[in-house]
C-alpha cells in the first residue's frame, strides 16, 4: 500500500540522488582539467625530448605547444594547439590564428573561467608571464592591463608588432552560464638581458 509516508520517503531519495548526480557532474570538470594536465604534462616532457606533437593520450587531436607560468601567482599550465571546444576542456589552447609566443604579433591563449584559467582575475600590472616553448628559450611577457570585450568584437589583431600575449577567458567570473563578455589580460615581451 502506497502511504503518505512512503511517498515523501521516495520523494527525498529522488531528490538526494539527483543532488548527488548534480554535484559529480559538477565536480567532474575540474577533476577532468586537473587529471588531463597530469598527462599534458609527461607529453610535454616528450616535446622538449624532441617529439614532434607527442599526444597526450592516444586519441588526442592536440598537443602541447608551450608551458605558461605566472610566477608570482605560483600558477601554471600546459598550452595546447588548436583551440577548439574540446581542446579547451583540457587545457589552455593557442588560437590558431594567432602567433606561437615570443613571435612578433600577438599570440592569444584561451581557456575556461572556472579550471585554468580561473587565476586570470588575480593577475596584476606588471607581473610576469612566462611561456616555455620546446623549441627555444622562455618568452618573458610583463602584464600592461586587462579589458573586458565582446567577443564577436574584441579588436584583437594578430599580426604585427612586437610579440604581445592576450590571455582570454570568459567573463563574468563565477558565471554558470555562457556569455557574450571575454576577459582579456594583455602583457608585452620583454627582453631578458634586461631583467
Amino acid at each position: 500500500m502506497v502511504t503518505r509516508s512512503n511517498l515523501l520517503r521516495g520523494g527525498a531519495i529522488t531528490c538526494l540522488a539527483a543532488g548527488a548526480l548534480a554535484l559529480a557532474q559538477g565536480l567532474w570538470i575540474p577533476v577532468k582539467a586537473d587529471i588531463a594536465q597530469l598527462l599534458l604534462a609527461q607529453a610535454w616532457t616528450r616535446a622538449i625530448d624532441g617529439e614532434s606533437a607527442p599526444t597526450p593520450w592516444p586519441w588526442a587531436d592536440t598537443w602541447p605547444v608551450a608551458r605558461l607560468s605566472v610566477p608570482e601567482l605560483g600558477e601554471h599550465a600546459i598550452v595546447l594547439a588548436e583551440a577548439g571546444g574540446e581542446a579547451l576542456a583540457f587545457g589552455p589552447s593557442l588560437l590558431s590564428q594567432s602567433v606561437r609566443p615570443g613571435e612578433n604579433g600577438v599570440s592569444v591563449i584561451a581557456a575556461h573561467r572556472d579550471t585554468h584559467f580561473a587565476f586570470l582575475r588575480d593577475v596584476e600590472p606588471g607581473q610576469t608571464i612566462v611561456v616555455e616553448r620546446p623549441d627555444g628559450p622562455p618568452a618573458l611577457f610583463r602584464v600592461t592591463g586587462s579589458e573586458i570585450v565582446d567577443a564577436n568584437r574584441s579588436g584583437i589583431q594578430v599580426a604585427g608588432g612586437e610579440p604581445r600575449l592576450a590571455l582570454v577567458t570568459c567573463w563574468p567570473f563565477g558565471s554558470i552560464t555562457p556569455g557574450p563578455l571575454r576577459y582579456v589580460v594583455w602583457a608585452e615581451s620583454v627582453d631578458m638581458n634586461r631583467i
